[in-house]
């Protein structure tokens, strides 16, 4: 064993130490199925800390001992609003490990999802998972969200938008009208910071409603769902 790493914790005592009790309420408030959903996030869970472990960062390994409240729950905390929203084709924007859209996606939010992640190593983790779960209904695009708008041109084929602590809010709302439809909603995880964001440009104005904002996980998370309205 490498020195420093001894008293690491093993991934499966991790997985067993993790609150999955936490999710039930979300779970089921989401209309999924208890047991599979649980069977299911576990396993994608394993597959993020393995990868974490033994090819390249997907988490900080401080975050690996709160998995599941820090990551997992933060995704699935908000599945039911996802679902009512009705929308049905999603876009998820610096997909990273795969948080929020994987758990999301385990929950029954969407009937397609496209992934989009610039950096290879989470790409290539990002397929493996999607593979391995089982669920062909995920595409995962490989580049910039600034290559797939080139790439698609004014095509707005997407209805619902994620996006988990990536870059600014305005700019990624601009990136986002190019790609959703009217009436299309986007749901933005956002850090403490997110009024200061909110307050400093209002041009996302003249294409989106923020609807209201709901806070997930600790305080200091917050998830803003807005309204594509024109």
């Amino acid at each position: 064993m490498r020195r420093g790493l001894e008293r690491i914790a093993p991934v499966p005592n991790i997985l067993a130490r993790q609150p999955w009790e936490d999710l039930i309420p979300h779970i089921r408030k989401s209309g999924a199925d208890i047991q599979e959903s649980i069977v299911r996030l576990k396993r994608f869970t394993q597959l993020a800390l393995e990868w974490n472990r033994g090819v390249s960062n997907l988490i900080s390994r401080n975050d690996e001992a709160r998995i599941v409240t820090r990551h997992i729950r933060e995704s699935v905390e908000c599945a039911h609003e996802l679902k009512q929203s009705g929308a049905a084709h999603w876009l998820d924007f610096g997909s990273g490990a795969g948080f929020p859209a994987i758990p999301l996606a385990i929950l029954g939010v969407g009937e397609r999802w496209m992934l989009v992640e610039s950096r290879r190593p989470k790409t290539l983790f990002l397929r493996k998972a999607v593979q391995e779960l089982g669920m062909p209904h995920i595409e995962v695009y490989h580049g910039r969200l600034e290559a797939l708008v080139e790439e698609r041109g004014d095509v707005r084929d997407y209805d619902g938008f994620t996006s988990r602590a990536t870059m600014k809010l305005d700019p990624t709302l601009k990136l986002a009208e190019t790609l959703v439809r009217k009436d299309g909603t986007a749901f933005l995880w956002k850090g403490s910071g997110r009024r200061e964001e909110l307050d400093e440009s209002t041009s996302w104005n003249d294409a989106w409603s923020l609807e209201r904002t709901l806070n997930v996980g600790d305080e200091h998370t917050a998830i803003a769902i807005f309204r594509r309205t024109s």
